[in-house]
């Protein structure tokens, strides 16, 4: 079998969510199949700027074709006619230039998927939202398996969407919460699973080392991943310094990832920026608990690598998929107010009550469900099903120009709002 994962950016230094999903999906289904990686030239997911050299590399015995992006990203551009469509009735039309505006734009891309379709059995296509998977789908429905990595934000509730999901050959689902609002929005009834992805646990961490290392006296709480606003940073640092103040022997703050967030200057806020995956393991088996503040997130691996190492978690309430995560594995607390999040993290301190136990179920959980060859096996089975199974209907034809044009759709966020909501308990 010949496979092609398709995705926005792709390199052994890029450690985004769906960006790492992917690696680590294309380098598992490797052991299984031949596996080409088809991405763009971009570092930055910001800009999509060509950085990378385009042509052919190997990465971890995954050959990579990268391909340039024609237009990057302007970001006060992309900002107005996100909120104009996420406030205001629109058209089609207007969503389309939304889509050319986010990127990556890469016509040589698309270009290279219709040219090679015969060649391949499936095209895995990462995160519904952006462009290269919207026309992508659309060029090969048949042999199209999307991994939507899909939030709770309003881009699920535009109209553009929905079509490419129920053209899609199959959906690989991050969660029980991502199946219930997509199957909601496009009304698809296809092959679909929820899957998720696994992580490269180390055998054995040295949380005492890293300390060591770091300087680390005190027992600490760790965030990891980038800071950032959309990332719920903000609100993470406000309610810290007024948990700080309420327990003043309680736990510091370890912060690893990049900046993109000015850090408050605080005695029991430490961070470390970008560290190797040896030091990430550490830190996170060195420290008492795991903060998620995200208010979005499809599945947050970070999570799941706490619970992999015995960790207990404390998430962001607000976020669906990380509460729907907490209550299916008995792995963790969530807050919706700064009392919560003080109080979880008094209960989940290692001296505490309760983060022993809930670090426990974590770890059962993440085996039982996210180990390796948990996932790598019900990626086989959908391929073997999907390889036996005739294909059933081609893309849904778009509008016509004029049909696109009409300012039918109402705004995304009204949409999003009639969607379902709350964790999925079962």
């Amino acid at each position: 079998m010949k496979l092609a994962v398709v995705v926005q950016r792709y390199g052994a230094d890029i450690s985004g969510g769906a960006e790492l999903h992917a690696r680590y999906i294309a380098e598992r289904l490797a052991r299984h199949a031949q596996v080409e990686v088809l991405t763009t030239r971009a570092r930055d997911y910001e800009t999509w700027r060509n950085e990378l050299p385009a042509g052919d590399e190997t990465i971890n015995g995954v050959v990579v074709r990268r391909f340039p992006v024609s237009r990057q990203r302007h970001r006060i551009e992309f900002g107005h006619r996100s909120r104009f469509i996420f406030e205001h009735a629109h058209s089609l039309h207007h969503e389309l230039r939304w889509l050319a505006s986010e990127g990556p734009r890469s016509p040589a891309l698309l270009r290279h998927i219709a040219q090679r379709r015969n060649e391949f059995d499936f095209f895995i296509f990462f995160s519904f939202r952006y462009y290269h998977a919207y026309h992508g789908v659309g060029l090969v429905p048949s042999k199209a398996v999307l991994v939507p990595t899909a939030e709770r934000d309003p881009v699920v509730g535009m109209g553009i969407f929905p079509p490419m999901i129920r053209s899609a050959r199959a959906i690989m689902y991050n969660s029980p919460e991502e199946r219930v609002l997509l199957e909601a929005m496009s009304q698809r009834r296809g092959p679909g699973v929820v899957v998720g992805v696994g992580s490269e646990i180390p055998a054995r961490t040295q949380p005492d080392r890293f300390r060591k290392a770091r300087g680390l006296k005190r027992p600490f709480a760790v965030y990891v991943g980038r800071i950032d606003i959309n990332k719920g940073c903000r609100e993470l640092f406000d309610y810290f310094h007024q948990y700080a103040a309420r327990v003043p022997n309680g736990l510091d703050l370890v912060l690893i990832g990049s900046k993109h967030l000015e850090i408050p200057n605080h005695p029991r806020i430490r961070h470390l920026g970008f560290v190797s995956d040896e030091d990430k393991f550490d830190a996170i088996a060195a420290s008492d608990v795991l903060i998620m503040p995200s208010p979005y997130e499809s599945l947050s691996m970070v999570t799941l690598e706490a619970w992999a190492l015995g960790r207990p978690v404390l998430v962001n309430g607000a976020c669906d998929v990380l509460r729907g995560q907490c209550v299916r594995s008995g792995g963790g607390l969530y807050y919706e107010n700064v009392d919560e999040f003080c109080e979880g993290l008094f209960r989940l301190e290692a001296s505490g009550p309760m983060g022993a136990a809930l670090g426990r179920h974590g770890r059962a959980y993440y085996y039982r469900h996210y180990s390796w060859p948990v996932i790598e096996q019900k990626y086989l089975n959908m391929l073997e099903r999907l390889a036996r199974e005739p294909a059933v209907s081609p893309a849904e034809p778009a509008p016509g120009l004029i049909a696109r044009r009409f300012r039918t759709r109402p705004p995304a966020a009204d949409v999003l709002a009639t969607l379902p909501s709350g964790p999925v308990v079962r």
